[in-house]
C-alpha cells in the first residue's frame, strides 16, 4: 500500500480497494489545468456555483446553523474525497469548515496545495486514499465525494469507507452520473465528442450509477438518503442549475449517519 495520512506524497498513484489507476493517472494529466475556467475543466467551473450552493444549504441546515453567516460550516470537519484541484476544497474553507482535502493523483495534490497557498487558505492536502483514512479510524462531520463514485473501481467498497469516516450524525453529500441513454448522449456523445466539453475518454457510461444502486450501497453501510437531487444544464443563459426532479443525468445525494 503506498497511502500516507501525513500529508507526505509517496508515489504518483495512491493504492486502495476503490482507486482504478487508469482513471487516476487521466485526471492527472490534466492537473495543471484545474484552475483554467476557459481549460479543459471548465464544465466543472461552470456547474460549481450550483453544486456549491446545494451544498452549503444542505449542510445549514442539517447543523442548524444561520443560513446569513458568512462562515456557516466553522466548527465542522469536513474531507473532500478526490479533491482534484481544489475547486471545492477552497469554497469550503473559506465557509469555515476545517477541510481536509484528498487525491490518489499526486500532480493533482501539488496543485491544489499550490493554490491554496497563493490564496492564504489553510487546507490540509493529503496524497492519500479514503480507505486508508479509514483504516486510521479518522473522523469528520462532512464527507463530500463529487464526480468520484463513475470513476472508482469498486464502488460498495468506497461507499464503505467514506461512511466509516463519517461520524454519525454527519452528513455526506455525493455527485455522480446516471446509467440512462439520456445521460449517455448528453454526458459523453454530446460533451467529449460534440461540444468537446471534455477530452474524450472521461467517462465511461458503464460506470455510470444509478440512484437505486447508490441508494443501495449507502444504506448497505448505515445511512440515510434524505435528499436525490438532479442538475441541469439551460444552453440558452449557459449556467447550470438544480433540477429536484430531473435525475436523469447528473445527480446529487444528500445522505445522513443515524446518531447511536
Amino acid at each position: 500500500m503506498s497511502e500516507t495520512i501525513s500529508g507526505q506524497d509517496s508515489g504518483t498513484i495512491a493504492e486502495g480497494a476503490s482507486v482504478d489507476a487508469a482513471e487516476v493517472a487521466r485526471f492527472a494529466a490534466l492537473a495543471e489545468t484545474w484552475w483554467d475556467p476557459n481549460g479543459k475543466m471548465a464544465p466543472i467551473h461552470k456547474f460549481n456555483p450550483a453544486r456549491l450552493g446545494y451544498i452549503r444549504d444542505r449542510l445549514v441546515a442539517h447543523f442548524g446553523r444561520d443560513p446569513q453567516s458568512i462562515r456557516p460550516l466553522t466548527d465542522l470537519r469536513l474531507l473532500d474525497v478526490g479533491c482534484g484541484g481544489g475547486l471545492l476544497a477552497e469554497p469550503m474553507r473559506r465557509l469555515g469548515a476545517a477541510v481536509v482535502a484528498i487525491d490518489a493523483a499526486r500532480t493533482n495534490i501539488e496543485v491544489a496545495r499550490a493554490h491554496a497557498a497563493e490564496s492564504g487558505l489553510e487546507i490540509d492536502y493529503r496524497h492519500t486514499t479514503v480507505e486508508a483514512l479509514a483504516e486510521a479510524n479518522e473522523q469528520f462531520d462532512v464527507v463530500l465525494s463529487m464526480e468520484v463514485v463513475e470513476h472508482v473501481a469498486d464502488v460498495g467498497a468506497y461507499i464503505g469507507a467514506c461512511a466509516a469516516v463519517l461520524k454519525p450524525g454527519g452528513a455526506m453529500i455525493l455527485a455522480t452520473l446516471n446509467r440512462t441513454p439520456k445521460a449517455f448522449a448528453l454526458a459523453i456523445v454530446g460533451a467529449e465528442y460534440l461540444l468537446r466539453w471534455l477530452p474524450r475518454g472521461t467517462h465511461d457510461w458503464r460506470k455510470f450509477v444509478k440512484p437505486s444502486e447508490l441508494g443501495r450501497h449507502l444504506r448497505e453501510h448505515g445511512l440515510t438518503i434524505e435528499d436525490l437531487t438532479g442538475l441541469a444544464y439551460n444552453p440558452l443563459n449557459d449556467k447550470w442549475t438544480t433540477a429536484p426532479r430531473d435525475l436523469d443525468v447528473n445527480y446529487m445525494a444528500f445522505a445522513t449517519k443515524p446518531l447511536p
